[in-house]
Parts: structure tokens; C-alpha cells; sequence
């Protein structure tokens, strides 16, 4: 069921292949900003100027997490980092993913135990939804919170495609500390390492070593994924949709 999220998730990366690497005038730079704009101070707490490229991408997947590069250096408090984690766990669109996911394993009869009919496509509508909002809640809400890192994926915007793909892959490695500067992304290994624990209690077929390290392998990759998704989203949106970063 995993393998298939992720699956539809990087056909969507390989359709970004063709927009343009120019600056979006969202992201001017590796963190600049016009010169009329004062750049915030570091350790100011981050104001709330909304994600590049709107709320959702491909008006689907939550996009509340990201924000523009010149806001590194800024501090989320507590309370924003739940909101973000709130906002990214229970958007209506997740609905519908949760609804489609689960469709696609009941056709492939994943977690067999589950049945099929009505009550299997319920059951796994549930503990579908239940994957993606658990996931969130613990990578960009409560561990954040407690270790002290910032939950945001910072948008370069700018640069080739080549290195700004892969700046996006690999911050499911690199997080920002709230005291400045940057270490291993805590976060992201620990929140999603949780959040496959306790599906254990609702995925009976599963419950083994592998498969629960095949399940956290999996939930790291569609987060680098998604990252992937939502650097390129605004120039996709300005190209394929004549619409500004907004």
C-alpha cells in the first residue's frame, strides 16, 4: 500500500522534470529577498506569510510545512509547530488520498485480513488516513517540540534542477535547530519510527522487523518525495496553470 503511495508520488516528480530552473519570484536566491525587504532577523520568531505555491499541491497534497529560504534563521514556537503538524494531518484533501489509497489496496487485497466488501474498504480507508496523520502529528509537530528543530521544508527556488532536487531528497537527513545552525533530522527518523510502531496495533498482517523497517524506509521516502513535489510546485503552478506563487 506504501509502495503504491509512493509509486503515484514520484510520477508526479518526474513530471516536474521540465520546469524551468529560474528563480520564482517567491524565492529570489538561496535566502535573499528584494531590496526593498528587510531579511528577518535570525532567532526572530518566523511571521506567518503562508507557503510557496498556495495550500495544496496540485490542489491535493498539504503544503503547509514549506516555506520560502530567505525565512531560515527565523524560530517557530511551540504552538505554530502544532498548527502546522494540525493543518498537514486533518485537510480535508487527506480525505480523499485516504479514500484513493485505499482503493488501490483493496484492489491489490492488501492486509488480506482486513476483507473486502464495505468493511474492508472502511478498515482500510481508517488506517490509511490514520498512516499519513500520525506521520505528520509526530514529524512536524511533537518531536519538533521537543527536540528543538524546525519542522519547515525551506524552499531553494532557485538553481538547476539536478541540485535542487537533491537538496530537497536529502532533508529528510538535514534539519534546522531552533538554536541556530543544522544536525541530523531527528525529527523526521523518530516521528516516522513512532508512528510505525503504533500501526502495528492496526495492521495485523505486518508486525514483523522487516516489515516494520520497510515501513519506515517507505514513510521517509514519501516525505523526501513530497519535498521534492513542493520545491518545483510553484514554477509547475506558474507554467502549467499561469498562476503566480501565491
Amino acid at each position: 500500500m506504501s509502495s503504491l503511495r509512493t509509486g503515484i508520488l514520484l510520477s508526479a516528480v518526474l513530471a516536474a522534470g521540465s520546469i524551468s530552473a529560474q528563480p520564482s519570484p517567491s524565492a529570489l536566491g538561496s535566502g535573499s529577498q528584494p531590496e526593498t525587504e528587510a531579511s528577518p532577523a535570525a532567532g526572530a520568531i518566523a511571521p506567518d506569510l503562508g507557503p510557496p505555491g498556495g495550500n495544496h499541491v496540485f490542489g491535493v497534497l498539504p503544503n503547509y510545512r514549506t516555506a520560502d529560504a530567505s525565512l531560515e534563521g527565523t524560530v517557530l514556537t511551540a504552538r505554530q509547530k502544532l498548527t502546522i503538524a494540525t493543518k498537514d494531518s486533518f485537510d480535508y484533501p487527506l480525505l480523499l488520498l485516504g479514500g484513493a489509497f485505499a482503493g488501490l489496496g483493496q484492489l491489490t487485497d492488501q492486509q488480506p485480513s482486513f476483507g473486502q466488501g464495505l468493511k474492508g474498504y472502511g478498515h482500510r480507508f481508517v488506517t490509511n488516513y490514520a498512516d499519513q496523520a500520525l506521520g505528520n502529528m509526530f514529524t512536524e509537530g511533537v518531536y519538533p517540540v521537543l527536540l528543538h528543530e524546525d519542522p519547515r521544508y525551506f524552499r531553494r527556488g532557485t538553481g538547476s534542477i539536478v541540485r535542487r532536487t537533491g537538496y530537497a531528497l536529502t532533508r529528510v537527513f538535514v534539519t534546522h535547530k531552533d538554536s541556530g545552525g543544522t544536525r541530523f533530522n531527528y525529527s523526521e527518523w523518530l516521528g516516522n519510527a513512532s508512528a510505525v510502531a503504533i500501526s502495528n496495533a492496526y495492521y495485523p498482517d505486518n508486525r514483523t522487523l522487516v516489515d516494520n523497517g520497510t515501513k519506515l524506509l517507505i514513510q521517509v521516502g514519501t516525505d523526501a518525495t513530497s519535498q521534492v513535489l513542493k520545491e518545483f510546485w510553484p514554477d509547475i503552478k506558474r507554467k502549467w496553470f499561469h498562476k503566480g506563487p501565491g
